[in-house]
């Protein structure tokens, strides 16, 4: 049980610092004249458009504006913490509370 619980806790970390990436890639699509050519962003964009193009395909851009973000965030969000509260169910199960 111990094992499932670090686990989950590794996978909520990696998802956070997923989080921390898709905030860049999205501040980062502000700037228009930025060149997606460099190897750090052409990075960034591959890590993180495949998860935002399958919220593109729910909302799609509003007058220009992507409003697909929030809802990746909002979703990303719900999971960590899902992931996060059987995680410490798990830990209160096996020290016995």
């Amino acid at each position: 049980m111990e094992i499932l619980s670090t686990f989950l806790q590794v996978l909520v970390q990696t998802l956070e610092i997923y989080s921390l990436v898709l905030i860049i890639r999205v501040l980062l699509s502000w700037f228009p004249n930025i060149d997606w050519s460099n190897p750090i962003l052409t990075s960034i964009s591959s890590i993180t458009d495949p998860y935002l193009n399958a919220f593109r395909g729910i909302i799609p851009p509003i007058g220009g504006i992507d409003l697909s973000a929030i809802l990746a965030f909002i979703s990303l969000s719900l999971v960590q913490q899902l992931l996060s509260s059987t995680s410490m169910s798990i830990l209160a199960m096996s020290s016995g509370y």
